[in-house]
């Protein structure tokens, strides 16, 4: 068993360390649209509904709201029991969370937010650097001033997603857990930063079913387009289109240095939403 394990691990470090983006079918994104302002001040997670967008909200207690598509008014909200949420799905009777910093995804009540089930998530822990990893990025929205004291930016212990990345931190060092989640025919599928892996879960018996890596160590929102599953990445600044059944990335969309950063991300209707965590919501024709 632990000889298949670590077989599992070299292909997964394998096949994350061989990705040629040079080889990948690149378009840059076309004019991305701020639709409107977030009601909280540090959305991370959406996802597109029939009744409306949810956003999932680190900053503000981790609240969650469901919004109308245009204007952005609220159309219900409530809080949370997550820790830093970055990310949030809906199964068509409940939601689930990414409770980021507890490491844990929650299934709650869609109309009250009180936790139904706690689950911990796959892939938990502290995020590595490998050699090539690009540098942190940041928003370009984001003024100087609102970086927390004493943050860096770049280089060996940049501040990525609200920790220390490949620092060494003793009892501190807690780790992180799951970012964009999504659901489809009965399954979980998840984002897992720390393992630069998604998952796909049996919700029923909490057991990963199929996983495969991603193309950069940040990755967030996760979005349905037919078959293709497409992964924001916001170090890479870009969206990579996945084939689900062997993981292959199909296509990447390139976001310019000046766009909006992605976070949370939905596809809706022929058009990616994403939402940047200095407090707006984006929509780039697809």
């Amino acid at each position: 068993m632990l000889a298949h394990t670590m077989q599992r691990r070299d292909f997964l470090a394998l096949a994350a360390a061989v990705i040629d983006f040079g080889k990948i079918p690149t378009r840059k994104a076309g004019k991305v649209e701020t639709v409107f302002k977030s009601p909280g001040p540090k959305p991370n997670g959406l996802q597109a509904t029939k009744d409306g967008l949810w956003i999932m909200d680190q900053g503000d207690g981790n609240r969650v709201y469901l919004v109308a598509y245009e204007g952005g008014k609220v159309l219900r909200e409530f809080g949370t029991d997550a820790d830093r949420a970055s990310g949030i799905t809906f199964d068509g009777e409940a939601l689930w969370l990414a409770s980021t910093y507890g490491r844990e995804i929650i299934r709650a009540d869609a109309q009250t937010g009180k936790t139904i089930q706690r689950y911990f998530t796959p892939g938990a822990g502290v995020i590595y650097r490998m050699t090539k990893d690009v540098p942190g990025r940041s928003s370009p929205l984001a003024k100087r001033e609102q970086a927390p004291a004493g943050a860096k930016t770049r280089g060996k212990g940049q501040q990525v997603g609200g920790f220390q990345q490949g620092q060494v931190m003793g009892a501190r060092a807690q780790g992180t857990g799951a970012h964009g989640l999504e659901w489809r025919d009965g399954k979980l599928w998840v984002a897992v930063p720390p393992s630069r892996t998604i998952y796909r879960l049996d919700p029923k018996e909490w057991v990963v079913e199929h996983m495969f890596p991603t193309a950069g160590n940040r990755p967030h929102g996760i979005g349905w387009e037919g078959k293709y599953l497409w992964c924001a990445d916001s170090n890479l600044n870009a969206f990579f289109k996945h084939d689900p059944d062997t993981g292959a990335i199909v296509e990447k969309i390139q976001l310019a240095d000046s766009d909006p950063l992605p976070h949370g991300m939905t596809i809706w209707q022929g058009a990616m939403w994403y939402c940047d965590d200095v407090g707006i919501v984006c929509r780039l024709k697809m």
